[in-house]
């Protein structure tokens, strides 16, 4: 399954006043991957976490498939909505890997053979079969990452947000990660510095700074601005080329 995302003229401030977003609009096709760039600050993981309703907007409203993000309907909102933050560890708590994945679903009611058909569904599309036994803290980072991706898709959400797939992965974890993304049926929304796998993985991309969208088209066009990049304080690895 996958859903469409729609954000309309959203604001936030943070309790100390500081004004995070300024109006944001943005529409997230179902089945699309966007890709989401900008720098530090510029709003991108606040935005994230208006879609599963960890933050709610001051004004203006967000919808997955037409079902408002609004508190009544949280539930069904983080059912739809699977979030892997930056750091891994925020997702991984339990004493193994299997009971942090089998959690979401456990929680959903889910039980028996049911439960354990899930836990290795999700495992199996993160190459983690053998992760299942092993202890959160023994893990290498890439390993982490698989891990708490898998604890998301255990829940079969409709949209998949990742804040900074690739960060902290050597080569071969990050080209593993890219492999299973591009496998996930899902609406996705890919917040990252790494311009290179937004080229790779998403046909679109969006620039966020200062809160709002600055720039929105096809990935390849917005990287090959050489001007918008600069602007917008990001900057493609030595001697790569999106063209």
């Amino acid at each position: 399954m996958s859903a469409r995302v729609v954000v309309r003229d959203v604001m936030f401030t943070y309790p100390d006043g500081r004004l995070a977003l300024t109006g944001v609009n943005l529409t997230i096709e179902p089945g699309e991957r966007l890709a989401m760039l900008g720098p530090n600050g510029a709003g991108k993981t606040t935005l994230a976490l208006h879609l599963n309703g960890i933050y709610t907007a001051d004004k203006g409203s967000i919808t997955i498939d037409e079902l408002d993000v609004v508190e009544d309907n949280f539930s069904e909102v983080r059912r739809r909505v699977g979030l892997v933050f930056q750091d891994s560890n925020d997702q991984l708590f339990m004493p193994t890997v299997g009971e942090d994945v089998a959690f979401g679903p456990a929680n959903l009611g889910l039980v028996g053979a049911g439960l354990t058909e899930r836990v290795d569904h999700a495992l199996e599309a993160v190459d983690g079969v053998m992760l299942a036994d092993r202890p959160p803290h023994h893990l290498s980072g890439g390993e982490r990452r698989r891990a708490a991706l898998a604890t998301v898709l255990a829940m079969e959400p409709d949209v998949l947000v990742f804040d900074e797939p690739s960060a902290g992965l050597d080569p071969a974890g990050r080209r593993e990660l890219i492999t299973m993304l591009s496998a996930q049926p899902m609406t996705q929304l890919l917040i990252t510095h790494d311009l290179p796998l937004a080229l790779e993985l998403c046909p679109r991309a969006v620039i966020m700074n200062e809160g709002k969208v600055v720039a929105d088209g096809e990935t390849r066009t917005l990287l090959a601005d050489g001007e918008l990049l600069a602007a917008n304080r990001l900057e493609l690895p030595f001697g790569f080329s999106p063209g």
